[in-house]
C-alpha cells in the first residue's frame, strides 16, 4: 500500500494535483518514513542482514571510468569547442555523473571496509570531475539521511527564495539547466561551515591534479572535465534523479524509486526508497533488497522515465520548488 506518513501543507493535505507552489511546502509532523520500514523489514526478513558491506566491483569500475574520462580529455586536448561540449554531454558527463554517484556510494563506506580507504578512493575518484566535492558532499549527504526533510538542516530541499522562483515554465527550465550550480551553492548559504581537513585535502589534490593537466594537455583537456559534470547535472535525462529522488507526486509519499534502465550507469541511485531504508547496502544488491522485500515497495508511486520525470517537472504547474516535505528542526 502507498505510504500514509501525514504529511500536511499548513492545515491540510492537499489533493493528488494540487499546486503545492500556493501554499508552500508539504510540512510533516511525523518521523520520515525509512526507520520504521527498515524496523518492520529486518523483523520479517532477517536474511537482508546479508546484503549489508561493500561491493567489491566498486573500486574497479571506478577505476575503469577514471581511465576512461581521462583518456577523453587527452584525445580532447586540441578539438574545437564544439567537439569538446558534444562529447561532453552525450559521454564525458554520463561518466562523470557516473562518478559523482560512486562518491555517493564513497561516502556511505561502500567500496572499502575501512572508513579511511573509503574517503582516500574518494578524492581520486573525484579527479576527473574537476572540481572538489568529494569530502563536503559526504558530510551534507549524511545529514540528509540522517535528518530527511528538517528544516535548517536538510540542504537537499529547495530554499524558499528557490522555490517562489520556480513558478513558471521557463524559469523551472533555467533552474534545471543550471541545477548544478544551486545544488553546489544551497549547502554554503542554508548550513554553512569552516571546512575540516578531508575538505582542505580535497581542494588540494584537485588543485595540484588540475595543474597537472593544464600544464601537460592545455585548458581545452582541463575545461572539458568540469564542462561535462555541469551540463549532465542539468537538462540531460541521468540528471532527472534529482527530481525523481524526493519531489512530491503523490501527497503522502515523501521518497520515491525509479527502476528504469539508467540505473545501470548511475549505481542503481533509481532504487531510493531501498538506498534510503537500508543506506548500508550498496546500489549493487538494492534490486535483490526489493525481491526480497517486493510487499514494501510495490504499493509505492514510482518513476518509470528520468526524462518524463523531467518534463513533468517542467511543464506541471503543480509541481515546483515547494514539491517537497519538510519538517521543524
Amino acid at each position: 500500500m502507498p505510504s500514509s506518513a501525514s504529511d500536511t501543507r499548513d492545515s491540510a493535505l492537499p489533493s493528488r494535483g494540487a499546486s503545492s507552489a500556493a501554499g508552500g511546502f508539504y510540512w510533516s509532523d511525523e518521523p520520515e518514513p525509512h526507520v520504521e520500514r527498515r524496523r518492520q523489514m529486518l523483523a520479517q526478513h532477517p536474511e537482508i542482514r546479508k546484503l549489508f558491506g561493500p561491493c567489491p566491483r566498486t573500486k574497479y569500475i571506478c577505476t575503469a571510468l577514471v581511465a576512461a574520462q581521462l583518456a577523453l580529455a587527452f584525445l580532447l586536448r586540441d578539438a574545437p569547442w564544439w567537439q569538446i561540449v558534444l562529447v561532453g554531454y552525450l559521454i564525458g558527463g554520463v561518466i562523470n555523473h557516473a562518478l559523482l554517484l560512486a562518491i555517493h556510494e564513497i561516502s556511505h563506506n561502500l567500496a572499502f571496509s575501512r572508513p579511511l580507504h573509503n574517503r582516500l578512493f574518494g578524492l581520486f575518484v573525484n579527479l576527473p570531475i574537476g572540481l572538489p566535492v568529494s569530502a563536503t558532499f559526504r558530510h551534507y549527504h549524511l545529514l540528509h539521511h540522517s535528518h530527511q526533510g528538517v528544516h535548517g538542516i536538510d540542504t537537499d530541499v529547495p530554499t524558499a527564495l528557490e522555490a517562489r522562483f520556480l513558478s513558471s515554465r521557463p524559469r523551472k527550465a533555467v533552474w534545471m539547466a543550471l541545477q548544478a550550480l544551486f545544488y553546489a551553492l544551497r549547502p554554503l548559504l542554508v548550513l554553512p561551515k569552516p571546512p575540516n581537513r578531508w575538505e582542505v585535502a580535497n581542494f588540494l589534490v584537485q588543485l595540484a591534479f588540475d595543474a597537472l593537466i593544464l600544464h601537460f594537455w592545455g585548458l581545452r583537456a582541463l575545461l572539458y572535465l568540469p564542462i561535462g559534470t555541469i551540463l549532465v547535472s542539468g537538462l540531460h535525462p541521468v540528471a532527472g534523479h534529482y527530481l525523481s529522488e524526493h519531489y512530491v507526486f503523490r501527497p503522502g509519499q515523501e521518497t520515491y524509486s525509479y527502476y528504469g534502465p539508467l540505473n545501470r550507469v548511475t549505481f542503481n541511485v533509481g532504487y531510493h526508497n531501498e538506498h534510503h531504508d537500508f543506506p548500508y547496502i550498496p546500489g549493487s544488491r538494492l534490486p535483490a533488497l526489493r525481491r526480497l522485500a517486493p510487499e514494501h515497495y510495490d504499493g509505492l508511486l514510482s518513476h518509470r522515465s528520468w526524462t518524463s520525470t523531467i518534463w513533468q517537472y517542467i511543464t506541471n504547474p503543480s509541481l515546483g520548488g515547494f514539491s517537497r516535505v519538510k519538517r521543524a528542526g
